[in-house]
């Protein structure tokens, strides 16, 4: 075992290399593999449990606003591509084709989807002919594929796991408030039950979804300072609708199009929550997200393994009743081995218990994201582990704000302001953060950002702390006020 001791301590230090300790997590924490098709990944058990957790959160919140999941095919005809141009070229560059089957070429090419717009678009169209056929509010859970050129497992791979709502309404403001309602359902998931603080606003229209009329996003801050886009609602208007030709009879006898959303997160949320809360030790996860969120672990001489495992086993047993989701390690490694390999795994609390903490009616809780020491009476354990979990939830939700509200850069108002603050953290070696700017509304401007600093726009924020009055680049009056930071 000593090689694997060694082994699960080699994390390289965030300060070091942060893609490269986000690396050496997530292969240590034993979360996933990579196989001979560049960019496709096996999502080992523990990384498909978070991802479990993750569909199970969203897809209670989906069910209770009314949606119903089904699934539509993975290969899409060419020709659909065709029928909504601006969707067709947004992802052009990232299709890959199946162009022959059973030995023989294909008449029409078939792409192996990016996202399931068209062919959704074509089977709404068989099934909306009234409007007593709406609303449609369907949710998928799905794989899908974007060839891309440099990748990263769970941020960008060629092919990943989502969730794709589709919806179709009879009106433009029935699909608005469907549009903002699923984004608030990612909101609320991402903040409460992953513990990562988020700005929710708009896409500026070159960020926008491909064929989208609005698209809106949530985007969080790694640990190292850059963004990560971890959810989108579109409302796309009659785009797709005219497209597809997804017409209903009104109440007024007359023949209209359907408006239509789609809103979609991916296994990407599983890299989120690596580089928002993870450390120097491995990972830190979030108790209401976490598998496992107790691990339990007999201590001291074998000789008073059955003194101490008389109380660890009814303690199991009560923890377990009481809805935690706990688990016990009694494999024959030494306590410290053990100790900090569930610490690299993130787990997060630790229960000991050794035959000195049978004698004192005790046990010792450990938090994963404080270290802190806490002994517990035994009568009193399954409360106080309770109550430690929420605790540490909370804790992990206000220290990635903290950190998020550090380096997020309120008073930077030019172009040059901005690469001078860039060159600032290039010598220091601080982190970059967002930058919070007025913008013009031409795109001009926010591409002369990109292309002078590698900043990109983020969103337009429901509630920004300030706002902008000057556009950062060209100096004239703000119609907005956005976000910019680097990102994945």
């Amino acid at each position: 075992m000593k090689e694997e001791k060694e082994f699960v301590k080699e994390i390289t230090p965030q300060s070091v290399d942060f893609s490269r300790w986000y690396i050496d997590v997530i292969r240590k924490a034993d979360l996933m593999d990579y196989t001979p098709v560049r960019g496709c990944i096996v999502f080992k058990p523990d990384g498909y449990e978070l991802w479990e957790r993750i569909q199970a959160g969203l897809d209670k919140r989906f069910k209770e606003t009314g949606h119903r999941n089904a699934y539509f095919p993975m290969l899409i005809p060419e020709s659909f591509f065709q029928k909504e141009k601006e969707h067709v070229e947004g992802f052009n560059p990232e299709l890959p084709w199946v162009t022959e089957a059973g030995g023989e070429k294909l008449e029409e090419r078939l792409a192996l989807r990016p996202t399931s717009e068209t062919i959704i678009g074509h089977m709404y169209a068989q099934w909306i002919q009234s409007y007593r056929d709406l609303p449609v509010l369907i949710n998928q859970w799905a794989n899908v594929f974007r060839w891309e050129k440099r990748t990263l497992p769970f941020l960008r791979t060629s092919e990943f796991l989502w969730q794709e709502g589709h919806t179709a309404h009879a009106t433009e403001e029935e699909a608005r408030e469907e549009t903002m309602r699923m984004l608030e359902v990612y909101r609320d998931f991402v903040e409460s039950e992953m513990a990562i603080p988020l700005y929710v606003g708009q896409k500026t229209p070159s960020e926008k979804f491909a064929g989208a009329v609005d698209t809106y996003s949530i985007e969080a801050m790694m640990k190292d300072g850059k963004a990560l886009q971890a959810g989108t609602s579109h409302y796309l208007g009659t785009n797709f609708a005219k497209g597809f030709d997804i017409k209903f009879l009104d109440r007024d006898n007359q023949l209209k199009y359907v408006h239509t959303t789609s809103w979609g997160v991916s296994t990407r949320l599983i890299g989120a929550l690596i580089m928002v809360h993870g450390d120097d030790r491995g990972l830190a996860l979030p108790p209401r997200l976490a598998p496992v969120q107790v691990i339990m672990i007999p201590v001291g001489p074998p000789k008073f393994r059955d003194k101490v495992m008389a109380r660890f086993d009814p303690l199991f047993d009560a923890l377990r009743a009481a809805g935690v989701r706990v688990k016990s390690d009694l494999r024959e490694e030494t306590p410290g081995w053990k100790f900090n390999e569930w610490e690299m795994r993130g787990v997060p609390l630790r229960l000991e218990l050794g035959p000195r903490d049978v004698d004192n009616n005790q046990c010792v809780l450990v938090r994963r994201d404080t270290g802190e020491k806490i002994p517990v009476p035994l009568d009193e354990a399954v409360a106080r582990v309770q109550s430690l979990l929420e605790e540490i939830q909370r804790n992990m939700f206000e220290k990635a704000r903290a950190f998020r509200d550090a380096n997020s850069h309120l008073h930077i108002n030019t172009l040059e302001e901005l690469k001078a603050h860039i060159a600032r953290c290039e010598e220091t070696g601080d982190i970059t953060g967002f930058v919070l700017a007025g913008w013009c509304g031409s795109d001009e401007c926010e591409a002369k950002v990109k292309e002078e600093t590698k900043f990109t726009s983020r969103n337009i924020p429901f509630h920004p702390p300030v706002q902008k009055h000057v556009c950062i680049t060209c100096g004239g009056e703000a119609k907005y006020t956005v976000w910019f930071a680097r990102a994945y």
